[in-house]
């Protein structure tokens, strides 16, 4: 998903709560210890989710999980809640995983990000030898957005080949669109300067240092149910992600890399705290990875696989992702930590909701809500 200009904009600007009909809390699994919730922030839930939505709120001050409840179902047929530990795809976020692994491969002293791409995914037209990979992070390599549906058969050669013959829509750096196709380029760089699987790089190189035991694209060991079922706009299952056409090793190229991954809103916190500190990746890799490197043309910039945001009192750090039934948010305090992740396995329903009108407002309000003292947070 290409992070929309009403959002955006909904984050650099105070906005007013919005009210819609009660969606009540799913509970804690029997004998289980209680996930975070902070009052103000369930209240707030409460009085704007629409019912009939499941999916999962994350929120955090620096390094503390100051709340992380579900909503609805994550499996309607098996009566499945939604919790803190349950799977969703995160689609367009995966992308700042990507320019993660580039950094790091800079880190570890495999490529550099002003590297040409034919140093990697050779031969390369003359049209396209000027592409870096600083290009490709930006969006301003002039790739088209994709080749092809997120589930159709394409390998990574076949993926690369179609990329060196696409038209490009302008001239490489001067113009920002975003592209999915760039990310997957991307992605088959990490693989080409790795020596490694994308998603073994990743996991070697980013959950597990992180603590990320729930992220990937197959090597995960999830529990029964535990991964959401998505829904369509009509209240019926579309499958887990994995249901539709994957390769053995995960999605097919034209998603992969710049989408498709799984993770639980428990490790996107854990990915949150990695990035505040230096275990993952280096203050210069993640100066990098936040800097406003180029105009988007919504009246933001991007970074490396991040919208950055400056609304005059700091700089949010913002992805959101979606598939037409499921959507994505996470959004980072560059000043002072706070964070707000949050999925939903059903974005709308016909001819009632669409939580992507909601988008902003409530990422902002639940982000004001655990700014303040902790003393509003309870433990049910």
């Amino acid at each position: 998903m290409n992070p929309s200009r009403s959002a955006v904009l909904a984050l650099a600007v105070p906005l007013a709560l919005a009210g819609c009909a009660v969606a009540r809390h799913a509970p804690a699994a029997l004998g289980a210890a209680p996930d975070p919730a902070n009052r103000s922030v369930a209240d707030y839930l409460d009085r704007t989710l629409p019912r009939g939505t499941g999916g999962t709120v994350a929120a955090a001050r620096g390094g503390e999980l100051a709340h992380c409840r579900g909503f609805g179902l994550a499996d309607h047929a098996a009566r499945t809640p939604a919790g803190c530990d349950t799977v969703y795809d995160v689609m367009s976020l995966t992308k700042q995983f990507t320019a993660a692994a580039i950094l790091k491969l800079e880190m570890m002293g495999r490529l550099r990000v002003g590297d040409p791409i034919g140093r990697f995914v050779g031969p390369v037209p003359g049209d396209k030898r000027a592409i870096t990979l600083h290009h490709l992070l930006t969006h301003t390599a002039g790739l088209p957005e994709t080749l092809g549906g997120d589930y159709a058969v394409m390998s990574r050669d076949a993926m690369l080949r179609g990329a060196m013959k696409a038209k490009l829509r302008s001239a490489p750096g001067t113009e920002h669109f975003y592209s999915n196709l760039g990310y997957s380029v991307l992605a088959a760089v990490v693989e080409k300067a790795s020596g490694l699987g994308y998603e073994r790089f990743l996991a070697e190189h980013l959950f597990a240092p992180a603590g990320m035991r729930s992220t990937g694209y197959v090597l995960p060991r999830w529990r029964p149910h535990q991964v959401a079922v998505e829904y369509d706009d009509r209240g019926n299952g579309q499958g887990r992600p994995y249901d539709h056409p994957w390769a053995a090793d995960g999605p097919y190229w034209n998603l992969r890399g710049n989408g498709g991954l799984l993770s639980t809103p428990r490790d996107m916190f854990r990915w949150h705290r990695a990035l505040a500190g230096t275990g993952v990746l280096s203050e210069n890799a993640k100066r990098k990875l936040f800097a406003p490197h180029v105009p988007d043309g919504d009246g933001a910039f991007y970074g490396y696989g991040w919208t950055i945001v400056d609304n005059g009192t700091e700089r949010i750090a913002w992805h959101n992702g979606g598939n037409g039934w499921s959507m994505a948010v996470f959004a980072r305090s560059l000043r002072d930590g706070t964070m707000v992740y949050w999925s939903t396995n059903q974005v709308r329903r016909k001819g009632g909701w669409d939580l992507a009108d909601l988008e902003g407002t409530l990422t902002q309000e639940v982000a004001a809500r655990v700014r303040r003292p902790p003393a509003n947070r309870r433990t049910p």
